[in-house]
């Protein structure tokens, strides 16, 4: 059940990134994976804050989001410095 829930998390974070970077996304299942990468870069921002987001499907799903915009952000200067 733990791996539905992180592709779930993944693909709500991944899509909702794609909406507010203003972007068209890169793709269905490259957003689910940017999503699901999101979610470990903000679980680890987040634990490195001393937030614990383990068990929340919610604040889980804003972690993701968050961290998925960061790995946008760097993507899109990387892309830009190519």
């Amino acid at each position: 059940m733990g791996i539905l829930l992180w592709l779930l998390c993944g693909l709500i974070a991944g899509w909702l990134t794609g909406k507010i970077m203003k972007g068209s996304g890169y793709g269905f299942f490259v957003d689910i994976l940017l999503g699901i990468a999101g979610g470990f870069v903000g679980g680890a921002i987040a634990h490195h804050l001393g937030l614990d987001p383990h068990g929340r499907l919610i604040y889980s799903t804003l972690v993701a989001i968050g961290g998925a915009i960061i790995l946008v952000a760097i993507i899109r200067l990387i892309k830009k410095a190519a």
